[in-house]
């Protein structure tokens, strides 16, 4: 398939001025009706539990892809796949990691000086507990090229 570039340099190659001249007045025409307006983020649904069973039931039922299945409920891909493949959105708790990374987000797009504290994984090390002294690191022997 042609480019216009090379649809146009053909043009100019076999002498055709006229269709050369028409072409550059469609250029000049769609010009002056271009209009550049500022871009948008199109925000989706926000993912309740009804969404994603409703979700898992179009992928049930229905041959669609997982982008098919985003555009009809009007979220974005990732979120069908993670609905589908490690079922998050499923409950309503406001506690599930997907329900307090979602919460975070907002937070920090309203710039709010106290986000929610994040759950810790690890206890902290008590205070009046003594630490292990440090022992400096073993000699590490090298191999060189004979060796084996």
């Amino acid at each position: 398939m042609a480019t216009l570039k090379e649809f146009e340099e053909a043009l100019r190659e076999h002498g055709m001025h006229m269709a050369l001249a028409l072409l550059e007045r469609l250029r000049e025409r769609d010009r002056q009706t271009r209009t550049i307006r500022p871009a948008r983020r199109i925000t989706g649904q926000k993912m309740t539990p009804d969404l994603a069973r409703a979700i898992l039931e179009l992928h049930a039922s229905t041959g669609m892809t997982q982008q098919e299945i985003a555009f009809k409920v009007g979220v974005n891909q990732g979120r069908v796949n993670e609905v589908i493949k490690r079922g998050k959105w499923l409950d309503d708790d406001p506690h599930a990691p997907e329900a307090v990374a979602r919460d975070r987000a907002k937070a920090r797009m309203r710039a709010d000086p106290k986000p929610q504290p994040r759950p810790r994984t690890k206890p902290l090390p008590r205070k009046d507990a003594p630490r292990a002294a440090k022992r400096p690191a073993a000699p590490q022997g090298q191999l060189a090229f004979g060796d084996l």
